[in-house]
């Protein structure tokens, strides 16, 4: 079965793994305190150009997204999020179940505007019973979004001044990261991110390594007692060395950001192919995660050779599907999926 149906079904990128087998008789301390996580620390800290930034390693996303938004808030706050925001839609109520609201506003193709988020927040603060309301404490974004868009660093930066203005934190979902860093229309580097962010994540688990997150606090900023944090919320590692050699290896060599760039080519390829073939698109997508409208008789043959996510209904006949390319993608799987396609056509 030919698979594009997420970016983490391959397990890690082999330079992950000959550093993993490299190191794996080498005996360290435990709960990242390891030289391999010190090691990866000052290599995320020379490429986001903040030598005095906080670094963690969290398993998960999910577990990422929780630990850091609890740890930000406090007892009476939400966090704020687009509609289509991950910790809305896709984690299970997982920052619910922490005690925090999330608090919504409209998204636009995947993306929060700081118009839109600024009025939130003044209405918010001018309603004379906010009182007995849920605070809004953060804000969430994701870069890329759930749709494989991107924000520009003009409105990363409109966002930033309204958080700053209102003192609360911008919290950046870089599951997809690099993906998202190396699109070909992208402005934003990660020094940008870390210029403007309070706080944001370099995901691995999407991005050629086995598992793992590497949170950021840009500027010494990570909140009290935040290690203890990641333990309450059981994302900590007693082995962390594990999520350190990972990290080393891929901010060696530039390797992070070569396999994130190959993604794109391959999500290109894609692109142009679904195109050529006349296929309409949901919308026009910078990164690896591709949004196709397909008839549904299409879309029920396709499944029985091909892996891909579906996204919704798209009128009465149509649906909504991602096809999503990775680090780990060739270009004859590419090439097997646009022979697929036209026989398809031909019947």
């Amino acid at each position: 079965m030919l698979s594009f149906e997420n970016d983490y079904s391959e397990g890690a990128h082999e330079a992950v793994l000959q550093r993993l087998m490299e190191t794996n008789r080498v005996q360290q301390v435990g709960y990242g305190e390891d030289e391999y996580c010190r090691q990866a620390k000052e290599k995320i800290r020379a490429a986001c150009g903040d030598p005095d930034a906080d670094i963690f390693f969290i398993v998960g996303g999910t577990q990422t997204n929780m630990t850091v938004i609890d740890a930000l808030l406090s007892g009476v706050e939400g966090v704020v999020s687009a509609t289509t925001g991950h910790v809305n839609v896709h984690e299970a109520g997982a920052i619910e179940y922490t005690g925090h609201k999330v608090l919504t506003v409209p998204e636009h193709e995947g993306k929060m505007d700081a118009g839109e988020l600024n009025a939130f927040l003044q209405g918010f603060f001018a309603d004379p019973t906010h009182s007995h309301m849920v605070y809004p404490g953060a804000v969430y974004i994701s870069h890329p979004t759930e749709y494989g868009t991107l924000y520009s660093k003009a409105e990363l930066t409109a966002l930033s001044r309204v958080c700053r203005e209102r003192g609360i934190p911008l919290f950046l979902d870089g599951a997809r990261l690099g993906y998202g860093l190396m699109s070909r229309e992208t402005d934003v580097t990660l020094g940008d991110i870390a210029a403007l962010c309070d706080v944001f994540y370099i995901g691995g688990t999407k991005v050629g390594a086995l598992c793992g997150e590497a949170v950021v606090f840009p500027r010494h900023g990570a909140p009290d007692r935040f290690i203890t944090h990641v333990k309450q919320h059981g994302a900590m590692v007693a082995k962390g060395r594990l999520l350190g050699v990972q990290f080393d290896a891929l901010f060696t060599d530039n390797l992070y950001f070569d396999i994130s760039r190959h993604a794109i080519d391959m999500a290109e390829k894609l692109k142009q192919g679904f195109a050529a073939r006349g296929y309409r698109f949901f919308l026009d997508s910078p990164t690896n995660q591709q949004f196709i409208i397909l008839p549904n008789a299409e879309m029920r043959r396709l499944e029985s050779r091909v892996r891909f996510s579906y996204w919704g209904p798209c009128g009465e006949d149509s649906s909504v599907v991602r096809f999503a390319t990775s680090w780990a993608t060739t270009e004859e799987n590419i090439d097997r999926l646009m022979a697929i396609l036209d026989e398809a056509t031909q019947r």
